[in-house]
């Protein structure tokens, strides 16, 4: 036989090896339903992402492994659904990066106004020996991170005017997402910045008691802000990450081939959602505009940029030398 046949054969029995191992596993193991929370609807990324987890799941473990998705809040808001996953009474989640700053605080790295120039920068430091650090420093506060999903570059919307430069900023009320970085970037920028959880921001913008809200165009487009707001800003002031993670004391129940499937469903389901989102967005934008929303794609972002430059000066050491090292990896 000669040796590439026999290599080909050779790699043909480990494969086969390989999977009846993992079938052996998954037949062995009890069957075990995932509650995977989320806070959007069902047309956002994040449920894309989700849904996608889900089958990969499913046919990876032969069954042996259930995912149920819960969107909308049901469940909770963010906050509320990372603290049932770190007692057990929530297993996992879609959660922007944001509020899991809150629980290690130096993934708000990610989150620092215009530190990514594209989405592929951004890809290539999370899915890379960054990312991986700062994913596992989450099981220092008893949760796993599996994989970075994407919220995506965020923009501003706002019920009252255009805005071109942080001038037109001034004033306005800004819903931010509960993290000190984007409170203080757009305080930086003139706004009154308020935090609160998004299902909050929902009844204040139908409500008229904030002005305005940034969020990724998917976002703005499966919640029909244009209803309530009548003004976008193609500011891509920050690109956000999404993580699938899950609390640590049902991570820890899983055998290590169901964590491995876990962990690589996630990746390939965050992987998903991104090209998702790539692709919808020109088609988001002219819908939106097509509903009357007044989209400016020539605002001044290097007069932006220069007004949150004492944002880095804040909170750059405060990441260690996490921020030193993103920048020379996007050199």
């Amino acid at each position: 036989m000669k040796i590439a046949a026999r290599a080909t054969l050779a790699l043909a029995v480990s494969l086969a090896m390989t999977t009846a191992a993992q079938a052996s596993d998954f037949e062995e193991m009890d069957p075990v339903t995932l509650r995977l929370a989320h806070v959007v609807n069902e047309q956002d990324g994040f449920h894309i992402a989700a849904v996608k987890f889900q089958e990969l799941v499913a046919e990876r473990t032969e069954g042996a492994v259930t995912i149920d998705i819960y969107p909308n809040a049901s469940l909770g808001d963010e906050r509320t659904l990372l603290e049932g996953m770190q007692i057990g009474t929530v297993d996992m989640g879609v959660i922007t990066n944001g509020p899991v700053a809150n629980f290690v605080e130096e993934m708000a790295v990610f989150e620092l106004p215009f530190l990514f120039p594209s989405p592929e920068a951004a890809y290539e430091v999370l899915d890379g020996p960054i990312g991986q650090e700062l994913l596992d420093k989450l099981s220092e506060v008893n949760l796993k991170g599996l994989a970075y999903a994407e919220r995506g570059f965020r923009n501003l919307t706002n019920s009252q005017r255009e805005v071109r430069t942080p001038a037109d900023i001034d004033g306005l009320r800004i819903r931010v997402m509960e993290n000190p970085v984007y409170t203080d970037t757009f305080s930086e920028l003139g706004a009154n910045a308020i935090p609160m959880a998004w299902t909050e921001a929902l009844t204040a913008m139908q409500q008229g008691t904030i002005d305005g809200q940034e969020n990724p165009v998917n976002v703005i487009h499966s919640f029909k802000l244009n209803e309530t707001q009548t003004h976008m800003t193609l500011s891509r002031h920050t690109y956000a990450p999404a993580i699938f993670v899950m609390g640590m004391p049902v991570w820890n129940g899983l055998p290590e081939a169901a964590q491995d499937v876990l962990r690589q469903a996630a990746q390939e389901a965050a992987e998903h959602e991104r090209r998702y989102n790539a692709e919808m967005e020109a088609e988001q934008l002219e819908e939106l505009r097509a509903a009357g929303m007044q989209i400016v794609d020539d605002a001044d972002l290097e007069a932006f940029q220069a007004a949150v430059a004492p944002v880095y000066e804040k909170y750059g050491e405060q990441f260690g030398d996490y921020l030193a090292r993103i920048r020379e990896a996007l050199e």
